[in-house]
């Protein structure tokens, strides 16, 4: 058997420093795979958080018994508690808005979690909204809240489930 010469070696290298490279990669995209789907997790539970936030819950209780566009004057006129309790909610959707917004938060995640409660909060405090905009003269108060419910409301057919395929998908 005789001794390698120096370009076979320097092959040999080659292969080996390819492979490892190729290796690199490969772990790096599993890598990131993976955060991803450790980032999303993370928003999923810091927004499922939100609907287990005692606060939250009891401003949407508050504010259920509210009529559809109740007006500002009717609001305060139900006691400050149903004031905080707009105030709750609405930044609450505003914050979620803003993350779908951003693309930190999937809208399909968001939608599940909340679609149709930012659909109907929006549709009771949308007058108050107004107001609470005009009182203020800040016309983007809320603005992320609204743009989340319209979304909610205009996608929402997309993300519900058929009977059929809710039957498929249980254990």
């Amino acid at each position: 058997m005789s001794a390698w010469n120096l370009d076979q070696v320097a092959a040999i290298a080659e292969i080996v420093g390819a492979i490892t490279i190729l290796t690199g990669l490969v772990f790096g995209v599993f890598q990131i795979r993976a955060h991803h789907v450790q980032q999303r997790n993370a928003i999923a539970t810091s927004l499922a958080k939100t609907f287990y936030n005692t606060d939250f819950a009891k401003a949407v209780l508050v504010l259920h018994g509210l009529p559809d566009g109740v007006t500002a004057d009717k609001v305060r006129e139900a006691g400050p508690e149903f004031e905080e309790a707009a105030v709750i909610v609405c930044t609450s959707f505003e914050t979620m808005g803003l993350l779908v917004y951003k693309k930190i938060a999937p809208f399909d995640l968001v939608m599940d979690l909340a679609g149709g409660l930012s659909a109907a909060m929006y549709r009771k405090l949308d007058n108050w909204i107004v107001s609470k905009r005009t009182d203020q003269n800040q016309p983007s108060w809320a603005e992320w809240f609204e743009w989340l419910a319209n979304l909610a409301v205009t996608y929402k057919d997309e993300y519900t489930l058929t009977t059929s395929q809710v039957e498929k998908w249980r254990p």
